[in-house]
């Protein structure tokens, strides 16, 4: 299923799509899409509604470095444990919705920030959870969408640690929907600057897999029902600027594009 957030002629609404592409059709769930969700009997093609951020997660948690590509481009050997660090929810965006490069702090020329895109699968956690096994990881999480893990690659330099550079306003487009029927085991991942291919790689050239990642971080804190975790993006990363347009494409769920704007 094909779980997604949208803007109808109505107000928000958390959906199921369905139908072919081009043709699809939604179908506006009760509440919350957690559990086994019921519908009202509402439905609008996708094309007359406007998708959103499929989840406004209470928080998202990241995997650094988690493609061993990705961490000797960056001038680092892969780390032997998972190394998470967390973003706002208030950087979670939907697709179409711009990325804004921020100025750098006191330049007088107004000069702006490097701005890096960093695909990555996305996973959405469905229920209360802690302490984990990697072997029963699957149950616990609803679905996977794309994610693009914004940067602001010169800040992160300049401090050290990477809480200032993930956490701008508009750093963590998600979308375009929930698909809760996946194997996210060997997947191929695309990004693409203005049409041209970035990033290429597969989920399965993770260090750290899946379940391992949800054992990590639920014996550190408890996952709740929209938590999102990132699991980290193969080479290729680099920056944008204002005007660009980027997308993230992974098998099975869709492509998330968003446009770049400076500040």
């Amino acid at each position: 299923m094909k779980l997604a957030r949208v803007a109808t002629p109505d107000g928000m609404a958390f959906v199921a799509v369905e139908g072919e592409q081009g043709a699809e059709v939604v179908r506006e769930i009760a509440e919350h899409p957690f559990g086994d969700p019921t519908f009202t009997g509402r439905s609008w093609p996708l094309s007359q509604t406007r998708l959103l951020a499929p989840i406004l997660a209470g928080k998202v948690i990241a995997i650094g470095k988690n493609y061993a590509d990705h961490a000797a481009e960056m001038g680092s050997q892969a780390p032997a444990d998972p190394v998470i660090f967390l973003k706002p929810n208030t950087s979670i965006v939907g697709p179409g919705v711009p990325i804004v490069r921020p100025r750098v702090v006191g330049d007088p020329d107004g000069a702006f920030e490097r701005v890096d895109y960093e695909g990555e699968l996305a996973v959405v956690i469905g229920r209360p959870c802690r302490n984990v096994k990697a072997a029963d990881a699957a149950g616990v999480i609803l679905g996977y969408t794309v994610a693009n893990d914004v940067t602001a690659r010169d800040q992160q330099r300049h401090d050290g640690q990477w809480t200032r550079a993930k956490s701008h306003d508009t750093f963590c487009p998600l979308g375009p929907w929930i698909e809760t029927t996946l194997d996210p085991s060997d997947l191929a991942l695309t990004t693409t600057l203005d049409g041209q291919t970035r990033q290429s790689g597969r989920t399965s050239a993770m260090i750290h897999d899946i379940g391992a990642i949800v054992e990590w971080i639920s014996a550190v804190m408890t996952l709740l029902p929209g938590d999102v975790i990132l699991t980290g993006t193969p080479a290729g990363i680099g920056p944008m600027t204002g005007g660009q347009s980027v997308s993230v494409t992974i098998e099975g769920i869709g492509t998330l594009t968003n446009p770049v704007v400076d500040k």
